[in-house]
């Protein structure tokens, strides 16, 4: 199967653990040890709003390419209206964009490209 017709919610289940392991290996190599901290930190990026604020910074800055673009707007615009009680579902449905991809760049191998969004990401939390 295509990586690029894969089901959009598999790719952000991949792309949400990826994702996490950049946000932890940053915030260790940032000298943070200590786990409560560590999770107090961890949330601007990782809490669908963090992740919906950056996947908009990157299109309102044309950084993705169009192929990127469409796994995006699957994931953003899949049916379904279950979301964490703590966010809305359109903040909820860009971060699941996000994520998915996130894991779908992992499948298609591409950690250069995952590094480039990552270091955006890390280099623009504001």
């Amino acid at each position: 199967m295509r990586n690029s017709s894969r089901n959009v919610l598999a790719l952000a289940y991949l792309g949400d653990s990826v994702y996490e392991i950049y946000i932890r290996e940053y915030l260790l190599n940032k000298g943070i040890e200590k786990v409560n901290e560590l999770q107090k930190e961890s949330v601007k990026y990782v809490s669908a709003r963090g992740q919906s604020k950056y996947l908009k910074d990157m299109m309102d800055s044309n950084l993705l390419t169009e192929e990127e673009l469409s796994i995006v707007y699957r994931a953003r615009n899949h049916k379904g209206s279950s979301h964490p009680k703590n966010t809305d579902i359109v903040t909820y449905k860009y971060a699941t964009g996000l994520e998915a991809l996130i894991g779908w760049l992992y499948l298609e191998n591409n950690q250069d490209r995952i590094d480039e969004i990552m270091n955006y990401i890390l280099n623009n939390n504001h």
